[in-house]
């Protein structure tokens, strides 16, 4: 479960920001998970969430959106949306398929408690 390792990194980010800019817990953290970007959300929520006890992330919610995954097509040179790295284009059927967008994990934004 390389979700717990990502966890770690996440609340190693939070923390950084916490020092940054001077507080000391999370009410929310909105995440993005992209559908390419390899990771299982209810993994990821379950592992910070056993992370975050003793951090400023205890009790924080935990939003995470899963955009849907998007490529460029070099068969018919349009952008589509696919589910896996493996599906062929919905337009025309063609496999030679780049990924532009879906594989991304990161950060969105925190709101955080005025101490």
């Amino acid at each position: 479960m390389h979700e717990l390792g990502l966890a770690a990194s996440i609340l190693q980010i939070v923390e950084q920001a916490a020092l940054r800019e001077h507080f000391r817990r999370v009410s929310r953290l909105h995440l993005e998970a992209g559908t390419l970007a390899g990771v299982e959300p209810q993994a990821l929520r379950f592992a910070l969430t056993a992370l975050a006890p003793g951090t400023c992330l205890e009790g924080a919610e935990i939003a995470i959106a899963e955009p849907c995954a998007t490529a460029w097509c070099a068969r018919c040179a349009g952008a589509v949306e696919i589910s896996s790295r493996a599906d062929p284009c919905p337009r025309c059927g063609g496999t030679r398929l780049r990924a532009t967008g879906g594989t991304q994990l990161r950060v969105l934004d925190l709101v955080v408690f005025d101490d």
